[in-house]
């Protein structure tokens, strides 16, 4: 079992949480992700790691309630623990001295990208970060982002926040009026990736995205988590999550990500009419 050392509500629907897996810990990199199971009946859900700490021996993860399992998690507080946790899993991020690079961060994927800006600064690059939200509320971890960037840019979609608008606007401004970029990172919705790689794609700039598709087993086995890159499949759990976002076929990738939506809609409306017990 794996118990959950800390756990902070972020905003009514994102929840962070800091859980006691020594192995995982000795072992995580910027890039990487585990999976975890509630209990022996649940499902294995892949969550990216927004931080570790070798020393405490845990890993932190922030997850926003989408779904059935995802809620249930929220509900689980400091003390309980799991039943399952498997990591780290994944290649860790091309971490090098690039010169100028740039972090975007869109939603719950500031958290992942935290632990790879972090190690590109400590790497000797320039970092520069931008993160958004849809509003001010659910922008998460601001401070943090912070603390391991050079320059931080922020972005709401409604205005309540920073830069009235999307992340792209203010990464095309810092590929205009800059220059010399050699390297973004850009982690948060499909949509979201696929507008950053579209909007470094006439500047040439190499693109980093992290692909978290639906995900079984986290070893290649199963196939449910691939995706087109190149022309080639390829499998998140174990080629990614980190691919080349101007060779990502975003359109396969959309479609794939709503193959499941109905049967998780119909799924959490079953147990939230009182199909199930077992809370």
């Amino acid at each position: 079992m794996y118990r959950i050392v800390r756990k902070e509500v972020m905003s009514p629907v994102i929840k962070l949480m800091e859980i006691e897996a020594p192995e995982v810990a000795a072992k995580a990199q910027a890039g990487q992700f585990i999976i975890l199971r509630i209990d022996e009946e649940g499902e294995r859900i892949p969550l990216t790691i927004a931080d570790f700490d070798r020393t405490r021996g845990t890993i932190t993860t922030i997850f926003q309630e989408v779904g059935y399992t995802t809620r249930r998690l929220g509900t689980l507080e400091a003390g309980d623990a799991l039943a399952d946790f498997v990591g780290p899993l994944g290649q860790p991020s091309e971490i090098e001295n690039y010169g100028r690079v740039v972090c975007v961060g869109g939603g719950v994927g500031v958290a992942p990208v935290y632990p790879i800006a972090r190690a590109l600064k400590e790497a000797g690059n320039e970092v520069i970060s931008i993160i958004g939200a849809r509003t001010k509320e659910l922008l998460i971890w601001e401070d943090e982002m912070r603390a391991v960037s050079s320059e931080l840019l922020v972005a709401t979609d409604d205005g309540s926040y920073g830069h009235h608008g999307f992340v792209t606007d203010l990464l095309k401004q810092v590929l205009e009026e800059r220059g010399n970029v050699a390297r973004v990172w850009g982690i948060g919705p499909v949509v979201m990736m696929r507008a950053v790689a579209e909007t470094t794609r006439p500047f040439g700039v190499p693109t980093i995205v992290s692909m978290n598709p639906i995900m079984v087993d986290g070893t290649g086995m199963c196939g449910a988590c691939r995706v087109s890159v190149g022309g080639e499949t390829k499998f998140a759990c174990v080629d990614g999550p980190e691919f080349d976002g101007h060779q990502v076929d975003w359109q396969l990738a959309l479609r794939r990500m709503n193959m499941y939506r109905e049967e998780e809609e119909r799924i959490l409306k079953f147990h939230e009419g009182g199909g199930c017990k077992c809370h």
